[in-house]
């Protein structure tokens, strides 16, 4: 009990260290990272070379995305119910000191349903993609959106990196039995997926382009927004 105590202390200590960076500009980019819809080009982008590379079997694919998805929401939900750890800005011994941004959300944060399903995402499509410039930029992208919950004061850096672990092994699972399956049960006549990725030439080139692009937007719309233009 002594070293759990001394364990949520210090994750305490470093979370109001992290939380503690903030000022006008940076909530406005933050706002925008940690909100679902900001990122839904980014997942159209992902689709789209879903069904580029793998025709048919993109299906397939993108159904085993959405149960990683799913799985990790939902799984991460009951853990926060089950567990009952309070978010930093429903604990009444440092609520007055945490700086919050957009919402609190619900009352229990361990584990952080936004890092399970980044980190879900990252691992399943970044062994689909099998491509190093690709799975560099969704861990990024990853990293982004769960710093994003401890500077919005609504997730200790504990909810995190359980909420990235758990993500993590359900994308592995998850991409896992798509193999097995495509290998034992899908034969056609195209390639098989453990066998295909991300070819970086011009399709690729341009896939990273376009993921830079939307940084660049999100980027621009903060500072609008920042500065009342929006």
């Amino acid at each position: 009990m002594e070293l759990l105590q001394k364990i949520s202390e210090l994750d305490t200590e470093l979370f109001l260290y992290l939380n503690s960076f903030h000022n006008d500009f940076w909530d406005t980019i933050m706002l925008m990272a940690t909100r679902k819809e900001t990122w839904f080009p980014f997942y159209a982008v992902i689709l789209y070379y879903f069904v580029k590379n793998y025709r048919e079997k993109s299906i397939l694919i993108v159904i085993f995305l959405a149960l990683t998805i799913l799985a990790s929401d939902q799984i991460s939900v009951f853990i926060k119910h089950w567990v009952e750890r309070l978010r930093p800005v429903y604990n009444p011994e440092i609520e007055h000191l945490v700086h919050n941004v957009l919402r609190k959300g619900g009352k229990y944060g361990f584990v952080s349903s936004h890092a399970a399903n980044t980190f879900g995402i990252y691992v399943f499509t970044s062994r689909i993609f099998k491509n190093r410039s690709y799975s560099i930029l969704i861990l990024l992208w990853a990293l982004l959106l769960s710093y994003s919950r401890i500077y919005s004061g609504v997730h200790y850096p504990t909810d995190i990196l359980f909420g990235a672990l758990l993500g993590w092994g359900i994308g592995w699972i998850m991409f896992k039995t798509l193999i097995f399956l495509d290998i034992h049960f899908f034969g056609t006549r195209m390639p098989k997926i453990e066998a295909t990725g991300l070819v970086l030439k011009q399709s690729g080139t341009v896939f990273l382009v376009f993921l830079t692009l939307i940084t660049t937007v999100l980027i621009v719309v903060s500072i609008l927004h920042y500065y009342n233009y929006l």
